[in-house]
């Protein structure tokens, strides 16, 4: 492999965590297979072509509005720093120190140790030694004022750390709900076969586009450069393995052997363990009125809405594994429903003015028992009892995804990735900074910058 190669494929790789224009990421898978003349046939060629038609590297300006990575969590960095600068245990790390729980952590304990804190234990008051205390420990040198201030980092920094933890798991949530596991293969799996690479860099950019606001329907990830990228993959050399992790059809998974099914199926069951405890946490904390799915005043929307779309997407896969395993029966006798997305008061609005109304899935879902409630076996939920509720409100039960995987995924037409402020469509990226920075389409009040605009 050439080092032009080389450093392309660590692109598309490096594209599988972060928030890239699927134009932009096929312009690199073009770059790719042109390094290697005639690896392209006629038809993928073709889509590419139309697809890098509007990449930053073909547009004139060369620039889009919107962020290329998800939101990262802020780190540790400058309490860790400051910790370097007040505990003589503790060295100064490189930058990417303060994105590492384990490392803070063990900074925390390290720099604890040195004025006798337990870690976990940061009540300013019950916890901090007094004078006699600091005496008997070998702190006597320490004034009162010395060991306050670095009782009061090491307590903000346990602070710190906790909100990494959090937000690190959002995100993570996040990726899941929109690519499945794509950003959890290695890169030797990623790049064991180019064919396989472009196929999963090019289908996760499609599915981490950002939702537009609107009533028909968000884009589909599978379109017909997908496609083309899918139908030139080798049946015998591409890593069927690595593609199941953001394609696991039966097509797909006919080629996977029984032992990375198997492997496959665990993670997506963890998965979903983990995100239900997620939902019920936040159904706790705001219970929504099952019957409309109507998002009201003060109510956190999003992280409901990031952890629903990883439940949906768990919950696919999971089912296609145990389809492709020949374990339907299990889907018989433990079935938890789909969890719905949460909808803005105006969107429900608009459908209703449109002459639409709630989704056939809204009546299912608020008949059913709780997801959480059925993975803990506090509720029986079967496959029988889903389809007797969807029939009742005129639903299909197979081809909604109640009772399993969708089988059949079609591709849609290529359509250019739009330049979205908060949703809304604009046409054009300079305008989309400015009216992003004036407060447009926020819901809020717009800024002084706004004015101007008039």
């Amino acid at each position: 492999m050439s080092a032009h190669s080389e450093r392309l494929l660590r692109e598309l790789y490096a594209s599988l965590g972060q928030r890239k224009r699927p134009e932009d990421v096929a312009q690199l898978i073009r770059d790719l297979f042109d390094a290697t003349p005639g690896s392209l046939d006629r038809r993928t060629r073709t889509a590419l072509e139309k697809a890098t038609r509007t990449s930053l590297r073909s547009l004139w300006h060369g620039y889009t509005s919107m962020l290329e990575d998800f939101a990262r969590p802020v780190g540790a960095q400058r309490q860790l720093a400051r910790a370097a600068a007040l505990f003589a245990t503790v060295t100064a790390l490189p930058e990417a120190a303060g994105d590492d729980p384990a490392q803070v952590e063990a900074v925390i304990r390290a720099a604890g140790e040195e004025i006798r804190k337990e870690y976990g234990h940061s009540d300013f008051l019950s916890d901090r030694l007094n004078r006699e205390q600091r005496a008997e420990a070998g702190l006597g040198e320490v004034s009162k004022r010395q060991y306050n201030k670095r009782f009061r980092l090491l307590r903000r920094m346990e602070a710190k750390l906790a909100r990494i933890l959090v937000e690190q798991h959002k995100r993570e949530i996040t990726v899941i709900g929109k690519s499945g596991l794509a950003s959890r293969l290695s890169y030797e799996e990623f790049t064991a076969d180019a064919g396989t690479a472009a196929f999963i860099a090019y289908l996760t950019a499609r599915a981490n586009l950002r939702s537009e606001f609107t009533v028909s329907g968000q884009q589909r990830s599978y379109d017909e450069v997908a496609d083309a990228l899918f139908r030139r993959l080798d049946a015998d050399t591409a890593n069927w393995f690595a593609v199941a992790h953001v394609h696991p059809t039966a097509e797909v998974l006919k080629h996977v052997g029984d032992e990375q099914r198997g492997l496959l199926l665990g993670r997506w069951y963890g998965i979903l363990l983990k995100v239900a405890e997620q939902l019920e946490a936040l159904w706790q904390r705001q219970p929504v009125d099952r019957t409309t799915m109507v998002v009201e005043r003060g109510q956190d929307s999003t992280t409901w809405n990031q952890a629903a779309r990883a439940w949906t997407t768990a919950r696919s896969s999971w089912f296609a594994l145990l389809e492709a395993m020949g374990a339907q029966d299990l889907i018989e006798r433990i079935c938890p429903g789909k969890v719905l997305l949460l909808v803005a008061a105006d969107v429900a609005a608009w459908h209703r003015q449109a002459g639409g109304g709630l989704h056939p899935d809204t009546g299912v879902w608020a008949e059913l028992p709780l997801p959480w409630q059925v993975l803990r076996g506090e509720a029986e939920c079967p496959g029988w009892l889903v389809e007797q509720v969807c029939r009742r409100h005129g639903v299909d039960p197979a081809r909604g995804g109640w009772t399993r995987a969708k089988r059949v995924v079609r591709p849609v037409p290529f359509r250019a990735t739009p330049e979205l402020v908060h949703g809304v469509t604009v046409a054009d990226p300079m305008l989309a900074t400015l009216l992003r920075s004036a407060g447009v389409f926020s819901g809020k009040p717009s800024r002084p910058a706004a004015a101007e605009m008039r």
